[in-house]
């Protein structure tokens, strides 16, 4: 969809889901809507994987930014465009900018770091600068549900094709720790997170979870057929 969104000069808005923007959309409208207003919505969380399964509604495949944070790149290469990473604290954007770059020659990164207020003046500052830069990506890593929030105020604004919410994946193209990989490869994302990133991350995941499960399973039931009484 990338490479065509490029090569056609199509707009596109492309955001993830995992547990966590499962829970934050059932408590939040205005981060549900956004959700629903993005192109595509791809599953980069086990748990949502496999509530999929669950469900009835399999989904054929989950990814997550660091494993194809490159492969965007590359695409993104083929088409003649360049990339702008918007996100994590000063120096870890350009960190991720100067790996991408020599991870992919002949692409340009530009970037700028997600420490500025998100009040309307601040973010135009910044949007000008994007686009200014005339780069044809854009990838946006403020957390979740800022992000999305934020992309979705501002996307007529914002001159790039494509804007993905990548969350945490300019940490990872930076170089930072990841965690271990048979953790990673196996479904256990989350607790590799929270090894590195405790204080942060505690409630998210130890309480998040487990209200993730709680709405599977009411969903499960109340899409179960009722039994009929014969009178």
């Amino acid at each position: 969809m990338m490479a065509t969104a490029l090569g056609s000069g199509t707009r596109k808005t492309i955001f993830n889901a995992n547990a966590y923007a499962v829970t934050v959309a059932e408590k939040s409208p205005s981060f549900a809507t956004a959700l629903s207003k993005a192109d595509v919505v791809f599953c980069d969380g086990f748990g949502v994987y496999v509530a999929a399964r669950l469900m009835g509604e399999p989904i054929r495949e989950r990814f997550t930014y660091a494993d194809i944070n490159e492969k965007i790149a590359q695409v993104c290469r083929s088409k003649g465009g360049s990339l702008f990473l918007l996100g994590a604290k000063k120096g870890v954007a350009d960190e991720a900018a100067r790996k991408l770059e020599a991870a992919v020659p002949g692409l340009r990164v530009y970037s700028h770091h997600g420490y500025f207020e998100k009040n309307d003046q601040s973010s135009r500052e910044v949007i000008d600068i994007i686009n200014r830069s005339g780069a044809s990506v854009l990838f946006v890593g403020f957390g979740m549900p800022l992000q999305e929030l934020w992309i979705t105020s501002y996307r007529e604004q914002l001159r790039p094709l494509v804007v993905f919410s990548v969350g945490g994946a300019l940490d990872y193209a930076a170089g930072l720790a990841r965690g271990p990989r048979f953790l990673t490869q196996h479904g256990f994302e989350w607790l590799a997170r929270l090894i590195i990133e405790p204080r942060r991350l505690w409630r998210r995941y130890l309480l998040g979870l487990p209200e993730f499960a709680l709405l599977v399973a009411r969903q499960r039931l109340s899409a179960r057929p009722r039994l009929r009484t014969q009178s």
